[in-house]
């Protein structure tokens, strides 16, 4: 779909000149609206939200609505991709995500096939009705988790500190996760190509436990399997690449072909600029508890990020991670606002 006005967050990550400084949000589409709140009520439990497609476009749209962000993502999760595989996925709140059939010895490994991709049409169905009302006037991202990451919570059945089941096949049955790895990758390059035919202008991987390796075994068992789905994707829409904790690899992530690497806030942006240069565009990397402090904080915070990066294009400013559900809905005003305002000069 051609867009006809905001495109700055396309020229941003291809470097190009934009006006100012784009700006969107992990989970921007959350429960820290309270008009995402009455939805997920309405809907009556998290993944029915996800799976009705007319609610999952409401709540991707409803952030568009109160912000002038510079691009909409897709409401939807990253455990789609097991849970059409059969493994049962229960979203309960004070838990979070629980599989009904872990996958943790070699017969249930074995047993797991390619998600039929009619399993995952509520998800491309909903960005067909959000592209609809967007009609052009900002991109829409896409997404996936990372095949390490959903193996972590495939392998538990549960989210987990450390996630030790997994660690532990890694050391004991090496060759095994290596088969549900690759078999993820497949999936993952599946549902990514069913998004961008469905009308998505970017795609990002949450590699969201990618931090939890050693150098070693996160080129072995995630960066690896990242690099796959980047090439199979063949360049059809632009990719954001984002490990948690993962600014000690942002030459290697660089290398992988992607075309955006998203860093947490433990990571300097000065740094990590010089370190990648101009192959790739930066996004990040305000700590999100720094919108639950005042106005005055955030935009000394948003100065510093902004004077962090420098001149120049290929910055997209956002989150170290995603917006948490206690922020102040009109923090998140004064933080784009402020994006937009300061980065003026920069440009």
């Amino acid at each position: 779909m051609p867009l006809q006005s905001n495109a700055r967050f396309l020229r941003a990550i291809a470097r190009e000149p934009t006006d100012c400084t784009p700006i969107w949000i992990m989970r921007q589409a959350g429960r820290y609206l309270p008009q995402y709140r009455a939805t997920r009520a309405r809907a009556g439990s998290f993944m029915t939200l996800c799976k009705t497609p007319e609610l999952a476009a409401e709540v991707t749209l409803q952030p568009l609505q109160c912000y002038a962000l510079d691009a909409a993502i897709i409401f939807s999760d990253i455990l789609t991709i097991p849970d059409a595989m059969g493994l049962g996925l229960q979203v309960i709140e004070s838990k979070g995500p629980v599989f009904s059939h872990p996958v943790q010895d070699e017969k249930s490994i074995l047993h797991l096939t390619l998600p039929d991709p009619a399993k995952l049409a509520y998800v491309y169905d909903a960005i067909k009705l959000v592209q609809r009302e967007l009609a052009g006037r900002i991109p829409l991202i896409g997404f996936c988790g990372s095949p390490w990451t959903l193996a972590a919570y495939m392998v538990e059945g549960k989210s987990m500190p450390g996630f030790p089941l997994i660690h532990e096949m890694k050391e004991k049955t090496p060759a095994l996760l290596h088969q549900l790895l690759s078999l993820l990758a497949k999936a993952v390059t599946q549902h990514l190509l069913g998004q961008i035919q469905a009308g998505v202008q970017t795609v990002m991987l949450f590699d969201t436990w990618g931090g939890l390796l050693n150098t070693q075994d996160y080129e072995a068992f995630s960066l690896y399997y990242l690099r796959e789905i980047v090439q199979a994707l063949n360049q059809s829409v632009p990719v954001i690449l984002f490990t948690k904790k993962g600014g000690q690899w942002l030459s290697q992530m660089a290398d992988t072909g992607c075309d955006v690497i998203g860093i947490d806030w433990e990571t300097s942006l000065t740094d990590a600029r010089k370190i990648v240069g101009t192959r790739v565009a930066l996004q990040g990397n305000m700590d999100p508890a720094i919108l639950l402090s005042d106005p005055s904080t955030i935009r000394k915070e948003v100065a510093r990020l902004l004077a962090a990066y420098g001149h120049g294009s290929g910055h997209i400013f956002n989150l170290g991670h995603g917006i948490t559900p206690d922020v102040p809905p009109e923090h998140v005003q004064v933080l784009v606002d402020t994006v937009h305002e300061l980065s003026l000069p920069y440009h």
